[in-house]
């Protein structure tokens, strides 16, 4: 199995910036998709932004221009830059990556933990 671990929340002031890291680790494995989701409480779980592996990225509505999430191929590394920080960015955020286990040849679709993100003053 391929296992993500978060990293880099916290509490923030409006209009600051945090930065995520998400880490995967397992044996023998290549991610394709690595993503970060959030969900704050009462509300459905969100797509914030995705990354393949060729680079290609997607952004919701409501983070494009504020946040960019990048990749380290090398180190199996997810990065979200988060600026411009709103109280409505408060939220569980979630990695996400789905590749294939190079062994069994079969698919895979793993979840970190979570990290807690909270802008306010």
């Amino acid at each position: 199995q391929v296992q993500l671990v978060e990293s880099g929340g916290g509490l923030v002031q409006p209009g600051g910036s945090l930065r995520l890291s998400c880490a995967a680790s397992g044996s023998s494995f290549s991610i394709y998709l690595m993503a970060w989701y959030r969900q704050a409480p009462g509300k459905q779980r969100e797509l914030v932004a995705r990354i393949n592996s060729g680079g290609s990225t997607i952004y919701a509505a409501s983070v494009k221009g504020r946040f960019t999430i990048s990749r380290d191929n090398a180190k199996n590394t997810v990065y979200l830059q988060m600026n411009s920080l709103k109280p409505e960015d408060t939220a569980v955020y979630l990695c996400n990556a789905g590749g294939v286990i190079t062994s069994t040849s079969r698919g895979y679709d793993s979840w970190g933990q979570g990290t807690q993100v909270t802008v306010s003053s």
